[in-house]
C-alpha cells in the first residue's frame, strides 16, 4: 500500500506533455503520473545530447527507487490535474481559477487532501479561519 495516491489511468502514463506548469494552485484533483527528471550535467546518462529528460512511472515507489539508483536524477515529482484551483497572483491575494491545468508538484504536497466540492468555497468563505491554509491541509 502506497502512502501516495494511485494514478488516474495507468494506460495514459507517459502520454502527457513534458512541459507543464510547476507547483502552485494549492489543490489537486488527480495524479496523472510520477516523474523523475534526469540531468546529464549532474551525472545522468547523456541521451542524444538533448539535455534534461524524465522517466515516467505509474506509482511512487518505483519512481523513488529509480531516483535513488540513478546518478543525476531528482526525487520524484507528481504530475497532477487541477480541474480548478486557487491562484495567488501576489502574496496573500487569492483568486479562484476555474480552468484545468497540469502541473508538477513535489510528492509531499499530495499529503494534502484531494480537492472536494467544498474545499475552494470553504477557503473563500467569509467565516474561514484566519489561516485559510488550514482548510487545504484538512485541519479545519
Amino acid at each position: 500500500m502506497s502512502k501516495y495516491p494511485k494514478v488516474k489511468n495507468q494506460e495514459l502514463v507517459g502520454t502527457y506533455p513534458a512541459f507543464v506548469k510547476s507547483g502552485g494552485g494549492y489543490v489537486w484533483d488527480e495524479v496523472l503520473e510520477y516523474r523523475v527528471w534526469c540531468h546529464p550535467e549532474d551525472g545522468a546518462p547523456d541521451i542524444d545530447e538533448e539535455g534534461d529528460y524524465y522517466y515516467f512511472f505509474d506509482n511512487y515507489e518505483e519512481a523513488l527507487q529509480f531516483s535513488e539508483d540513478t546518478q543525476g536524477a531528482e526525487p520524484p515529482l507528481a504530475l497532477i490535474l487541477q480541474e480548478e484551483y486557487i491562484g495567488e497572483p501576489e502574496p496573500g491575494k487569492y483568486i479562484h481559477v476555474k480552468e484545468e491545468r497540469l502541473t508538477e508538484w513535489p510528492v509531499d504536497f499530495l499529503t494534502r487532501p484531494r480537492r472536494t466540492s467544498s474545499t475552494i468555497p470553504d477557503f473563500f468563505a467569509p467565516d474561514a479561519p484566519a489561516n485559510r491554509i488550514q482548510i487545504l491541509r484538512g485541519l479545519h
